[in-house]
This record gives C-alpha cells, sequence and structure tokens, in this order.
C-alpha cells in the first residue's frame, strides 16, 4: 500500500498530537482506583501493559458499545487513532463505592501541541476484583 502525502502528513500531525500529561500516580489510591487511574494513564501513554483487563471486559460510550473485549481494548489503547489525538487530562476526581469507581474529569485533545478541544468525561468502571469488567462513558463538550 503507498501512503500519499497527505495520508502521511496526517499521521505525522497525530503523532505529534501525542501527549505528555496523565493521571499521576496517588499513593492515597486504593486498589482499584489505581485500576481506574492505570486505565487513565493508558489513554494518555497509549501503553496498557498496566492496565488489568477482564478477558470479557465492555466499554460503553455515550450508550454505544466500543469495547467488547479486553485484548481488544487494550489494543485500541495502544493503536486506536482515536486516542492518539489526547493531549491530557487534569481536573481528575475519582470516587469509590463497592466495586465501582467513578472519575470525572476534562480532557484535552489536539493536534501538534495545539489545543483543539475539551471535553468532560464521567467513566464509570466496574472492578470485581482486580481487573476492568465493564467501562461506562458520558462526554460532553466544554464551552
Amino acid at each position: 500500500m503507498r501512503i500519499t502525502h497527505v495520508s502521511a502528513l496526517a499521521a505525522a500531525f497525530l503523532a505529534l498530537g501525542t501527549a505528555t500529561a496523565a493521571a499521576a500516580p496517588n499513593a492515597a489510591d486504593s486498589p482499584r482506583q489505581a485500576i481506574a487511574r492505570a486505565y487513565l494513564d493508558a489513554l494518555v501513554s497509549h501503553d496498557a501493559s498496566a492496565v488489568p483487563f477482564a478477558p470479557d471486559a465492555t466499554r460503553v460510550e455515550v450508550g454505544l458499545r466500543t469495547g467488547y473485549s479486553g485484548p481488544q481494548l487494550s489494543a485500541d489503547l495502544e493503536n486506536g487513532l482515536q486516542y492518539r489525538v489526547i493531549q491530557g487530562i487534569r481536573d481528575l476526581t475519582m470516587s469509590e463505592s463497592g466495586d465501582t469507581v467513578t472519575t470525572h474529569y476534562l480532557l484535552d485533545t489536539g493536534v501538534a501541541g495545539i489545543r483543539l478541544t475539551t471535553v468532560e468525561i464521567t467513566e464509570t468502571f466496574v472492578i470485581p476484583v482486580d481487573s476492568i469488567q465493564t467501562i461506562e462513558a458520558t462526554i460532553t463538550p466544554v464551552l
């Protein structure tokens, strides 16, 4: 397959748009919160090696199923173009109730170091023991 100048340029901008800001580790996190934080870190770093997914893990984003298995979710975090525009996560808060961790944060996206948009995200993680079983995400544009 031949890469055209336009697609090569687009790939370069996507590569330059990768972020450096992530959800910093926090010693005060519970084990479940640390797992949720590892997922958030992988959104920014594109390294899912520290994210424990159940084999049959699922993800629902704004009512649409976007994750069908742990291996697919890991592959998407590492290679999905939809994540390459993420520049960073900020203003993170987390709460926990039973086996559920709820995160709320702002996510900045852009290319080549230029921020294009910010969205407000709430993600609810069900983590029964030591791996993510389900993620449900709601996304709201920040005006």
